[in-house]
């Protein structure tokens, strides 16, 4: 019973879908007005186990070539470096992947923390590391899912601007100039596995704040509350 309860533990597990919606109002302010440093609000996306998979991708408006996530550097483990990407989107859906993998068998709980730093956006007034942080379990628990040999990896379905959002941008498109934040909702699956066999799949969701400069590779500002999709 303890290994099925580590192996679907994962990230991002537990908190209210309520208290993200009750905070809608909250994140989109924050990421139009950017009245406030760190603008976001903490939400997480929430896991259903099934083996279905999302729609297809929608287009973005300011669509951009997009790379591929470039290889994890010697100190953040199997973690892979951020792409360089342009486009909200595509960005997003490569940060959820990143988010949604993991491989306790040759990365510590440092490592892990590390590769996802390397995610964040360099300007302090709007990055919220906290938000990305909690998706990550305790060392303690770590240490746990490694004995275990625990591992995940993410398919992603699809990735798209939030109805509320977009509404928001409509209403105000000058908003968006003053820090080139996006809400960006990705739904996916997270495949786990761990010792002797043992293995389960998630479907994920999740809504991502990033930041995306004119002429600038995108980078990840904090996990932004549920919103209508």
């Amino acid at each position: 019973m303890q290994k099925r309860f580590l192996a679907l533990s994962g990230y991002g597990i537990g908190w209210s879908a309520n208290r993200r919606i009750a905070l809608i109002a909250i994140g989109l302010a924050c990421l139009l007005a950017l009245a406030a440093a760190t603008a976001y609000v903490t939400g997480r996306g929430e896991p259903h186990r099934s083996s279905s998979s999302g729609p297809t991708t929608p287009s973005s408006p300011s669509p951009a070539p997009t790379h591929g996530t470039q290889k994890p550097a010697a100190d953040s483990g199997t973690v892979p470096k951020p792409p360089r990407i342009s486009d909200p989107v595509q960005f997003a859906k490569a940060a959820a992947e990143m988010l949604w993998s993991y491989d306790t068998r040759d990365t510590s709980h440092a490592q892990q923390l590390a590769g996802m730093q390397a995610w964040m956006t360099k300007e302090s007034q709007y990055r919220d590391w906290a938000s990305i942080s909690a998706q990550m379990p305790s060392p303690a628990l770590w240490a746990q899912m490694a004995d275990q040999q625990q591992r995940a990896t993410a398919t992603i379905a699809e990735g798209h601007y939030p109805a509320a959002f977009k509404q928001a941008l409509a209403d105000d498109p000058a908003a968006i100039t003053e820090a080139y934040i996006y809400a960006v909702t990705v739904t996916g699956k997270q495949q786990i596995a761990w010792s002797e066999g043992g293995q389960g799949a998630e479907d994920r969701s999740i809504t991502l704040a990033v930041q995306c400069r004119p002429s600038a590779d995108c980078s990840l500002v904090a996990i932004a509350p549920r919103v209508a999709p």
